[in-house]
């Protein structure tokens, strides 16, 4: 019996689109390359289409009532399990960004640390944000007048671009603010280093996170991200990476276009290159997609 040694193949992986809690391939059927800082090839991503986005809407739609249903409390333990979950594959996720954003180890490690600190402070205000964007308010008559704030609904994403804006930790950062204040979100990933969000989809997908409230779309931004903007069953845009992946003129597009069903829309930094998401993320993104209800009751006597 001959003692030859073979070399083994390693088993790549295929990445997939995260939609409904599912892991569907593009409807399209096709993928494209993803390379690594140098131009080396890394894997193959889904190529997301249209129809890609109105699937996610759909799912994103119907998870909206459950989501934003749930108590406050519980969306705190939900957001505070995805970081348990990412932080159980750490490793992982420093090595993708490593390889999509071109640093260190090192640095890697610690953009993936800030990440995971990232779920735990937005979970940490699912339960407090209503007492800073809401109150009683002091009335002419014997009523209580009192604000509270409600999730706004389906809110399109067109995420960071890495280099720029972090692959995973500006992904992190506009996603979880969304989903903290029970809307439900659809991302279009960032087209140059899609792989940390694609990742990011398998983490929810074994936290406690219901299907539909995350949809992650990889592909060209300039094919999913029209598509948040005109469609009705949209609430609201973030665009905060659309300057960054395709250009003011982009961008502009994208809000004339949001404009036209009434979206709510979060423009870009004026100089997305320069957003440095490292910094304190404060409480404007918490209260960005959100809706003011107004209940009058009267006193008793």
């Amino acid at each position: 019996m001959s003692d030859t040694t073979f070399a083994r193949l390693d088993v790549l992986k295929t990445y997939k689109l995260y939609v409904g809690g599912k892991f569907p391939r593009s409807e399209s059927g096709r993928v494209y390359e993803v390379t690594d800082s140098k131009g080396e090839w890394l894997a193959n991503a889904p190529l997301g289409t249209r129809k890609d986005a109105r699937d996610a809407v759909l799912a994103a739609r119907a998870a909206v009532k459950g989501w934003a249903g749930t108590t406050a409390y519980n969306r705190g333990q939900v957001l505070y399990r995805v970081a348990e979950m990412l932080q159980g594959r750490r490793e992982q996720f420093a090595a993708e960004v490593s390889l999509s954003e071109g640093v260190g180890p090192k640095k890697a490690a610690a953009l993936v640390d800030a990440a995971i600190d990232r779920w735990v402070w937005y979970a940490g205000w699912t339960d407090k944000v209503a007492q800073i964007a809401g109150g009683a308010n002091p009335v002419a008559g014997p009523y209580f007048n009192l604000s509270t704030p409600e999730p706004t609904g389906v809110v399109g994403i067109v995420a960071p671009q890495a280099g720029y804006g972090h692959s995973l930790l500006g992904l992190v950062s506009v996603i979880a603010p969304a989903i903290a204040t029970g809307n439900t979100v659809v991302v279009a990933a960032a087209a140059d280093a899609p792989l940390p969000a694609l990742s990011l989809g398998e983490v929810l997908a074994t936290s406690d996170v219901p299907g539909g409230v995350v949809n992650i779309i990889s592909g060209r931004t300039a094919d999913i991200a029209p598509t948040l903007a005109s469609h009705q069953d949209v609430n609201a845009l973030d665009l905060t990476g659309a300057i960054a992946a395709d250009g003011p003129g982009a961008a502009a597009a994208l809000e004339a276009a949001a404009a036209d069903t009434l979206k709510r829309v979060v423009r870009p930094e004026l100089d997305p290159f320069a957003q440095d998401w490292t910094n304190a993320p404060g409480t404007d993104r918490l209260l960005s997609f959100l809706e003011t209800k107004t209940v009058w009751h009267p006193m008793g006597i």
